[in-house]
């Protein structure tokens, strides 16, 4: 079974290992942090009244009960064992421990996700599940990684490229004649404390680099696939494309999971060649365990068989994008930013003390005072934030931003924490309501004369003045 041994890519293992348990460290906190407030006994979208009305849809711990303790303790749990894998402990031991360790993330994880709602419907919570169910196949620091689940990263990356490009392809046709991003940066979800400035570039030069994209998920992608150093350039352009999206955005974790899957495809002689010295990097390893050979044959039978529907949707008139096939959320189908806005909308949400006077709530991570700089919060995500976006786009949100206004008109103190500014520091409002403004970024002479990145109109109103039955 030597052919199963991928010699070489030591550094890849530990960047897939190490990266997707940081990652998943994020998301746990994430669940501490917000998922009472969000999704609690006691939350915007309880728990319980979802499994009480439908069946989740998936594995979860919660199916027979939920609580917040619960909660916190299976997210307490997942990101303490996370920490322990970004420390290597885990892989220092025999090849079933850091399998074990990945594999509870992912139960602990998919429990989370499978009973999240809206609220965890993005499709870099199932890439993170897809991720650290491969990763616990990777093998241990004593014996060399497993070239399958290595091939399997390298199409989990393949999909997850091309996928969006090929979504961006048959979508708007501002990706088509290659001005996407004469909008996209100033009409994305959430704007980031360079955006303003990316926006500002020359025209010609968004255009290079909507061009440069098509390139990175459309072409690329295939040379994951190729002998060494091939496979190691195209590994570097992804990773280039992705800090790129870094620097011009905030995404949550995709563009840094993105990263890391992507780093699959490095091979420790290319790293070696442009590091100082040349440094050996690939240790000796000792002989693979059969156990463990089965298993990883077993795993990557499956994955080849799982991986038909997503291939298939890949090449279908009607793509899907961010779908799960399965229970599991294993063998995806990926794509973000089929269609860009072209003008940005924002739901400003107000309350008053006395019924004459107004004040606005302030959100950590969306625009809203104009003369505050976007914040940098990638890669933790803040999920309500980005559903306030879906909202000022027109979805539906009744089921959860009426509870919101309901919260903040009894001054919940969890609530008013998920937000940055509270205008009346804990006092229960009169009213409060929700008014529609359009946004644009302000120019460079308007900066100048007025301080505000955002210039802001009002539009309408979304939630007249309620008040507290």
């Amino acid at each position: 079974m030597d052919w199963l041994e991928a010699d070489g890519f030591e550094v890849a293992r530990q960047v897939l290992q190490r990266g997707i348990a940081a990652v998943y460290a994020i998301a746990f906190f994430s669940a501490v942090a917000q998922f009472r407030v969000l999704l609690g006994e006691n939350g915007l979208l309880p728990v319980p009244r979802y499994l009480a009305r439908a069946s989740a849809r998936g594995p979860t711990l919660f199916r027979w009960r939920y609580s917040d303790g619960l909660l916190l303790a299976v997210a307490w749990t997942g990101a303490v064992v996370a920490l322990l894998l970004v420390a290597g402990l885990p892989q220092a031991g025999p090849p079933w421990l850091p399998m074990a360790a990945f594999l509870l993330l992912w139960g602990l994880y998919m429990s989370i996700v499978n009973v999240g709602q809206t609220f965890y419907g993005f499709g870099w919570e199932t890439l993170l599940l897809e991720a650290g169910f491969l990763a616990a196949f990777l093998g241990s620091n004593d014996i060399a990684p497993p070239v399958t689940v290595l091939w399997l990263f390298m199409w989990l990356a393949f999909r997850l490229e091309f996928g969006a490009g090929m979504i961006k392809i048959r979508g708007d046709r501002v990706w088509r004649d290659l001005t996407a991003l004469y909008y996209h940066h100033e009409t994305q979800p959430m704007p980031n404390p360079v955006s303003w400035f990316f926006h500002h570039l020359p025209k010609p030069l968004h255009k290079v680099e909507v061009a440069g994209n098509h390139f990175a998920q459309l072409v690329v992608p295939f040379f994951l696939f190729f002998p060494q150093p091939v496979g190691s350039i195209a590994a570097a352009i992804l990773i280039v494309t992705q800090l790129w999206l870094v620097l011009s955005g905030n995404f949550a974790w995709l563009n840094w999971l993105t990263i890391i899957i992507a780093s699959a495809a490095l091979g420790d002689r290319a790293i070696a060649a442009v590091l100082p010295g040349e440094p050996a990097l690939t240790p000796d390893y000792g002989p693979t365990p059969l156990w463990f050979t089965v298993v990883v044959l077993a795993v990557t039978a499956l994955m080849v068989v799982l991986s038909y529907w997503p291939a298939r949707n890949l090449f279908a008139k009607r793509q899907l994008m961010n779908a799960s096939f399965n229970r599991w959320h294993l063998a995806n189908a990926y794509g973000a930013f089929g269609s860009i806005t072209r003008e940005r909308f924002e739901i400003v949400v107000e309350g008053t003390l006395d019924g004459d006077q107004w004040e606005e709530y302030q959100f950590k991570g969306k625009p809203g005072d104009p003369r505050r700089l976007p914040r940098q919060f990638a890669p933790y995500h803040l999920r309500l934030d980005w559903l306030m976006w879906f909202l000022a786009l027109g979805a539906p949100g009744d089921s959860w931003f009426i509870p919101l206004l309901r919260r903040l008109l009894a001054a919940d103190r969890r609530t008013l924490r998920m937000l940055s500014r509270d205008p009346f520091d804990g006092a229960a409002p009169l009213q409060v309501r929700a008014r529609v403004f359009h946004y644009r970024y302000s120019t460079w002479s308007e900066l100048r004369r007025t301080g505000q990145w955002w210039i802001r109109r009002p539009v309408g109103l979304l939630v007249a003045p309620t008040s507290r039955l």
